[in-house]
């Protein structure tokens, strides 16, 4: 059976459905029949907005709520065959200005999903989006899922106990979830208005509008990046895999790249400077250095590769916001 035929008539759900990577999802979801919900706060700097879901705006429900109010989960998950929890806050510098919101949009939202599924809908599949930054600090590349666990921000921590929150009701309560720990996801429906979404997505938008981009420390630091078609590819063979059920499972690409090389790539197709400047305070005292992961793991249990490369997921990156810089960004 295909993926196409494993989503065509199900209901599936999806938090967060309206930001970067559920609004993509929710396009592939739609072109394979599925009845869509999309949950979102909407709050400004997380990145949702209507113009995201335009494909198919018409074909998808969309409820705006907060999921650190559980009222609305009680009813919204009850029928799902499916449900992507990709809601949460990513930003590790603002999880250490404001950690209060961190916990709230990682830890209660995601408390209270599970727990409204441990009483309304047992039965469901869910997935949830995790991060790299779980590992805090690499201590042997490639990272894989055997690194410890040492986060550096709030944001780490935070993401790590939403994991465990899954793992937890899947082995306790049958609640069947598998976890995937993003790296440096970028591609169309990003937000870049800031670096919130992390730098991939400001440093494109500074190279299409000319201006100068700053890499902290010489910008020598190594990182794996994946375009969001990819990304979505690994969540919909993630959650229809009976053996990823209850585990969790790094992304990754084949090849690692500096932020130098990066930026080398957006001036092949941009104009504008780059300058070298030292760590601010706030960055440096959160920043892993080098990192890229093992994602055999995963690969083994799915079939699961990344076929499209740096250059081709930033030259379809910037055809998109040329085309609507007036959405994501003016």
């Amino acid at each position: 059976m295909n993926l196409a035929d494993k989503f065509h008539g199900r209901n599936v759900l999806i938090t967060g459905g309206l930001g970067f990577l559920g609004s993509n999802l929710a396009i592939k979801l739609v072109q394979y029949g599925a009845n869509v919900t999309l949950l979102d706060s909407l709050i400004p700097q997380f990145g949702g907005n209507y113009f995201n879901i335009s494909p198919v705006r018409q074909q998808v429900r969309i409820n705006i709520s907060d999921m650190r109010d559980p009222n609305s989960l009680d009813v919204l998950v009850q029928g799902q065959d499916y449900i992507f929890n990709l809601a949460g806050q990513v930003s590790h510098g603002d999880s250490m200005r404001d950690p209060q919101l961190d916990l709230g949009v990682n830890c209660v939202s995601t408390m209270n999903l599970v727990e409204a599924c441990r009483k309304f809908n047992p039965e469901v599949r869910m997935l949830y989006t995790s991060t790299r930054q779980v590992y805090g600090r690499p201590q042997s590349l490639p990272v894989t899922e055997d690194h410890p666990t040492v986060p550096i921000d709030v944001n780490g921590i935070n993401k790590l106990a939403a994991e465990y929150y899954h793992l937890l009701y899947h082995t306790t309560y049958g609640v069947r979830s598998t976890v995937l720990r993003l790296t440096n996801t970028f591609g169309p429906r990003q937000q870049i208005r800031s670096n919130r979404q992390g730098f991939c997505g400001i440093f494109i938008r500074l190279a299409l509008e000319g201006k100068k981009i700053s890499l902290f420390g010489g910008g020598t630091q190594v990182r794996d990046f994946n375009y969001v078609d990819d990304v979505v590819q690994a969540l919909l063979v993630g959650i229809t895999t009976d053996a990823c059920m209850g585990r969790f499972y790094n992304l990754g690409s084949h090849k690692a790249y500096s932020l130098v090389q990066f930026v080398e790539i957006l001036q092949k197709h941009c104009t504008f400077e780059i300058e070298s400047m030292p760590f601010p305070d706030d960055k440096r005292i959160i920043d892993i250095g080098d990192y890229y992961g093992d994602f055999s793991r995963f690969s083994t249990a799915t079939g699961w590769n990344p076929e499209i490369d740096l250059e081709e997921g930033i030259v379809r990156s910037l055809e998109f916001f040329r085309q609507h810089r007036e959405v994501y960004w003016k």
